[in-house]
């Protein structure tokens, strides 16, 4: 049998062949997997379970109709869709992790999580991340209306962007750093968890890296995302291959 990962996906209206390639994966490909998990940025933002999406319905639907397979799904949150909660994930069939998560895979401890929390470098983004992960600020946040939420979103995204873009204009090197993770915070994570292998999204940079940590070799598998295309982890008990899927 085999365990897929996939991470970054961003679905968004703007994009629907991306969304039809993730409905067609979940058709064909996923059918024939032992589990499926989404390590965080299903969509493309989430500003509650009773925001209108057809795109979302179909997803759920979908993720539904694999579920009844026998296929499990497990979904750690993102940066981008942290406000997914039971509502949506009990209409999808998914099982939310804590991020991060160990399981154990094919006789090997593993350890999953979305990303953001390694790149420590970016310091405004953790300050940020803080904020609004706390239980209260999302209790707030969700009892207002769904237009100031849609506008908040809205805000905070263009914030982002401008930052960003102010970023790369100053200092390139400097942007490609920070938005990375940081190798003492990795170094430091395995160590924490006692495990020799990660699997980890966010960074939108797949590959596979191999470094020293604790006096043992460990193994950190980066997924990629789906903007132009899809990108999926396929791991069995003979290991491990990154694959790219065309577009729909």
């Amino acid at each position: 049998m085999t365990t897929l990962f996939i991470s970054d996906l961003h679905l968004d209206p703007s994009r629907p062949a991306i969304t039809e390639l993730f409905l067609a994966f979940l058709r064909d490909d996923a059918r024939d997997a032992e589990a499926l998990y989404i390590l965080g940025d299903l969509f493309e933002a989430w500003i509650g379970d009773d925001t209108p999406s057809p795109a979302a319905d179909a997803v759920a639907v979908a993720l539904r109709g694999l579920t009844d397979t026998g296929v499990q799904v497990y979904f750690i949150r993102g940066n981008r869709d942290f406000l997914l909660g039971e509502d949506y994930a009990r209409r999808a069939g998914l099982r939310i992790l804590h991020d991060p998560s160990v399981i154990e895979l094919y006789g090997r401890a593993v350890l999953l999580q979305h990303g953001d929390l390694l790149c420590t470098d970016d310091t405004a983004y953790q300050a940020f991340r803080a904020q609004t992960r706390d239980p209260a600020f999302i209790a707030q946040f969700l009892s207002q209306p769904l237009p100031a939420r849609i506008a908040f979103a809205q805000q905070a995204r263009a914030a982002s962007q401008a930052r960003q873009s102010e970023m790369k204009q100053d200092d390139r090197a400097q942007f490609e750093t920070v938005t990375d993770v940081a190798p003492a915070e990795v170094a430091s994570t395995f160590v924490r968890y006692g495990v020799d292998t990660m699997i980890h999204g966010h960074t939108h940079r797949p590959a596979v890296h191999t470094l020293e940590a604790g006096g043992r070799t460990c193994t950190r598998i980066v997924l990629g995302d789906w903007y132009e295309q899809g990108s999926v982890l396929r791991v069995d008990a003979d290991g491990y291959r990154l694959e790219t899927l065309g577009t729909a």
